[in-house]
């Protein structure tokens, strides 16, 4: 894709909207402008709205900027969103899906991983997929990570879940990405900013016949943390400036499209810095 040093300056955020509400496949797109303490809307096929699940989720000012509008919502330290299951049955996806969002690092949470969005309950066994960073297992870190569980327990022989691709390169702080995972019924993907970033025997990962299939017993959709240990965590802690959801796996192509979209693209790739805390 031939595109200019900073693609994303000559795409107004209305178009970038239009970009990702107009791909086949769509589900829901929320491109986090609406302010703190209401739910936010999606747009597309199914206008599913997020709820608040720990108090207000503070919206930032224009000056600071989001991706799809002036806004974005910042995340917190506990701060997260959901929907109750019973009220996005179309986001129960259990053969392809793509999950992509635009997010800003800002604290890398103690002992933690950060869930980014997905039906991922740990509690109650009932993992389906979700979008991780920093998700710890397989000697990685701080690295884009697509969950899947297709039995909505722990890996036999494990304590957790240990099925996931899992990328190779360094996420880092306080500048936009592109996030996303795919599932296409036999493997799972994890791109940052439109690339696969492959993984020897992570990246892509193997894992054929399809995601957990639990109707309407299954997980909320959660943004921003999971349910685990009995309670919210794994926390992500930034910006979030739009997430999308599709009912399929979107090629390599549209996923460069799309992170084409990101304030700042093409970003410059940075070693790695201290640990923040």
């Amino acid at each position: 894709m031939n595109r200019p040093a900073d693609a994303s300056a000559s795409i107004s955020p209305a178009a970038a909207a239009a970009a990702v509400v107009a791909r086949p496949g769509l589900v829901s797109h929320w491109d986090f402008q609406d302010p703190a303490g209401s739910p936010r809307v999606a747009q597309g096929p199914h206008a599913y709205a997020l709820r608040e699940g720990a108090g207000p989720v503070a919206r930032v000012s224009p000056t600071a900027g989001g991706v799809f509008g002036p806004h974005a919502a910042e995340l917190r330290a506990g701060d997260f969103l959901f929907i109750p299951r019973a009220e996005c049955p179309a986001l129960d996806l259990t053969a392809q899906l793509t999950v992509v969002a635009w997010v800003q690092r800002h604290r890398k949470p103690e002992v933690q991983c950060e869930a980014i969005a997905g039906m991922w309950d740990e509690t109650r066994r009932q993992r389906h997929y979700a979008l991780f960073l920093d998700l710890r297992i397989h000697q990685a870190g701080d690295n884009v990570a697509a969950h899947v569980s297709r039995t909505g327990g722990p890996t036999p022989g494990y304590p957790w879940c240990m099925d996931a691709a899992i990328g190779a390169s360094y996420v880092d702080y306080f500048r936009w990405h592109c996030v996303a995972m795919t599932y296409d019924f036999q493997s799972a993907r994890a791109y940052l900013d439109g690339t696969l970033d492959a993984r020897p025997g992570f990246n892509p990962y193997a894992y054929p016949g399809g995601l957990h299939r639990a109707g309407p017993d299954g997980a909320d959709f959660t943004v921003g943390a999971v349910h685990r240990g009995g309670e919210m965590g794994n926390g992500f802690v930034g910006r979030l400036g739009g997430l999308a959801i599709y009912d399929r796996a979107l090629a390599p192509t549209e996923l460069a499209e799309l992170a084409a979209l990101t304030p700042g693209f093409p970003t410059t790739p940075l070693t790695r810095p201290p640990v923040l805390v």
